[in-house]
Order: C-alpha cells, then structure tokens, then sequence
C-alpha cells in the first residue's frame, strides 16, 4: 500500500494542473432532425456576416466585396475597404458596433499588402444602408509577413465595448518573419503574431493590456495560438471561447481568459504537414493553458457560436463549431461550469465557415465554396 501512494504521488506531480482536454471521439453521433433551407447561393468564398437590426445581413466575400441578403434578395455594397485577395487572405471578418442603431459604423477585418509583404488589418466605415462610407484604418500588424497563409481575423465584441480580433502566426514553415519561422512569434509578447487582440472602438489598445507586467504590447489579451478564426462570446459563463486550426490534425477549441497562453507552438497535439513529425514532444506544459477540445483528426475549424435561442432547446447554452475540413458542424456539448461533456455532428456536405444565431433561435451557416451560399438550419419536421 505504501508503495502504491509513491507512485500515485509521483503520477500527480506530472500530471499537469486542470483538467485534461475532451478528446473527440473517432465516431461522433449524427443530428439528424435538422431542416437546412438555402437561402442563397452565388457567392464567392463568403467569410463573415453581421446581422442589421431593421432586418438583413450584411455578408464578405473574400474577394473584396460586401453583400446585402434582405427581404428574399441579394445585392452588392460598394464602398468596403480595399484588400490584398490572395491564398487565405482577403476582405474577412465583418462585426456592426454595439451602438451601430446610433452611429451606423461597421468593422472589418481583412489582408493588406501584396504576396510578398502583407498583414491583417482592422478597418471601419459607416454604413447608410446602400453603401459604405468614410472608411478608415484602425489598426495593423506590425510586421509584415511573406506568402497567404493565417490571418486569423475574427472579430467579436464584449459586454463592456471593447472588440477582439484574432490575429493567426503567419505561415508555416518554410515561412519566415524577419529570420524566424513565424510560429515562433505566437510566443513572443512584442509582436501581434499569433494573438487574440483588444481594442477600444477607435482602435486604440485597451489601457497596458493583459501582458504588461512582462513586457507585451498593449494591444495583447491572450497568446500562443496558430490561427483562430471561430471566436464566441459566451454570456452564460462570462467567457470567450475560440475554435483553432492545428496543423495535421490537433484543431483546438480554447476556453480564453485574459493573459492566457495558450502554447502553441511549444505544446500542441499537432503534427507538421511534411512527413507528420511531431512538432513538440509537449502537448502540455506548465504555465500554458490546455485546449478544452482536442480534434485530434481536425475539422479545419472556422466559425463558431454559443446558442442561447429557443428553437432548439436542447442545444441551449451549447457550442456550434464550424469544419472546412470534416464538413460538418459539431455541436459542442457544455455543462454549466464549461466543461466538455460530448459532441455531435450535423452534415453539411460543403466547408463551413462561419454560423451565427438568428434572432428567431434559427441558425445561419455559411459555406466556404466557389459557389458559396447562405443556409438556414431550422428544427425538422
């Protein structure tokens, strides 16, 4: 018996504090009772789409362009801001501001630059329901970066006005930023690489940020990450919740605080494309804050939403992940502390990139396609 209590000791002193990550399950049951309506087709790599109080949705399209779905019809907006459009990048993100009922501003977030030398950026202009006005610059990463790969960029706002917006690490190797692979600046608190962000709603930092005391730019809420672009505000626990891509498999689903790293490129689950070598010998490390989900597989996630609506009930309080890769949505199981207790999938059968809750409890997904298009999810018959 004494012998078995050094051995339990000495396990629990290796094992990492907190609890380990929900990893997902190789078979995840199907939702079967799921009604999909198209409501429109045509659009061309749809990224992100914001809802209009007087009714409508505001929708980008990677290639630059802004689309008003309203009243059954689609029709173009002129006047969003310009972007660099290559591999990953584009016009992306779209978010109205809290007071947008008030003050009509929109925000963006999108690519800037040219193939050799481009970052994200983050934009806004007024909106007066047939156009887009006085756009203007808020912010940009510092760096620029080579190649098209991971500009992250999803925006959401928090209860008390601030925005966050995802900025990814750059690339993968081969790609280097200033003599460094750019993953590696995902740890480094001087740079916005591989980040989430804080802004004021004029694009100013938010007081010193949540890395002051060791020397991070303002600018900085949480770090070590790859490239997120599902983030949610969750306003049952309080918390902020971000789906990320991994590599070769090891797709993360954060629960994000304030001054948490989240490891990335240090400990990860992740494997690197090229042979499938292991990253790190680390999926877990003192000082960095553990995935809540693993998808060990990956989905390619992208767009994610936290149901709070009535039209399913039994999904309330629950996460709605989007996959480019598994084609499918995963609904992410919570219970009332936020710890995952299981997933199910609805088939989409297209890449899905963003999902957001309609006033109604209904569900608006959006799929990543030349022939992009905005679908509807409602309780089956």
């Amino acid at each position: 018996m004494r012998y078995l209590f050094v051995i339990m000791l000495i396990l629990s002193l290796s094992v990492p504090a907190g609890a380990a990550p929900f990893m997902s399950p190789d078979e995840v049951p199907e939702i079967a009772n799921v009604e999909k309506t198209v409501l429109v087709k045509g659009l061309s790599h749809p990224w992100g789409m914001a809802r209009l109080p007087e009714g409508g949705i505001l929708i980008t399209e990677r290639p630059g362009r802004v689309q008003l779905y309203q009243g059954g019809e689609v029709k173009s907006v002129p006047g969003a801001p310009e972007t660099f459009a290559e591999g990953q990048g584009g016009l992306l993100d779209i978010a109205l501001h809290p007071d947008f009922a008030s003050n009509r501003l929109v925000y963006f977030s999108m690519s800037i630059g040219t193939e050799k030398a481009n970052r994200t950026a983050l934009s806004r202009a007024r909106f007066d329901g047939e156009r887009f006005t006085d756009v203007q610059e808020l912010f940009r990463v510092t760096q620029t970066k080579p190649d098209t790969q991971h500009f992250g960029s999803r925006l959401v706002w928090l209860p008390d006005g601030t925005l966050l917006m995802t900025i990814g690490d750059g690339g993968n190797p081969p790609v280097k930023v200033d003599g460094k692979l750019s993953r590696k600046y995902a740890q480094d608190l001087r740079s916005h690489l591989g980040k989430i962000l804080r802004f004021n709603d004029d694009g100013s930092p938010v007081g010193s940020g949540a890395f002051a005391e060791e020397g991070g730019l303002p600018e900085l809420y949480s770090a070590g990450h790859r490239n997120i672009q599902g983030l949610a505000h969750d306003p049952i626990r309080g918390t902020v919740w971000a789906s990320e891509h991994g590599a070769l498999g090891g797709d993360e689903l954060n629960r994000i605080e304030p001054g948490g790293n989240y490891g990335w490129p240090l400990a990860t689950f992740s494997k690197e494309y090229l042979f499938a070598r292991e990253i790190s010998e680390h999926t877990s490390l003192p000082g960095k804050v553990d995935p809540s989900l693993v998808w060990l597989e990956g989905i390619a996630p992208s767009g994610l939403c936290l149901y709070t609506g009535d039209a399913f009930p039994q999904w309330k309080g629950d996460l709605l992940a989007g996959g480019l890769r598994g084609k499918t949505i995963r609904l992410v199981e919570l219970d009332r502390a936020g710890n995952v207790t299981g997933e199910k999938r609805i088939e989409m059968n297209e890449r899905v990139r963003e999902i957001s809750q309609g006033p109604n409890g209904l569900i608006y997904v959006l799929t990543d396609e030349d022939d992009g298009k905005l679908i509807r999810l409602s309780p089956g018959k």
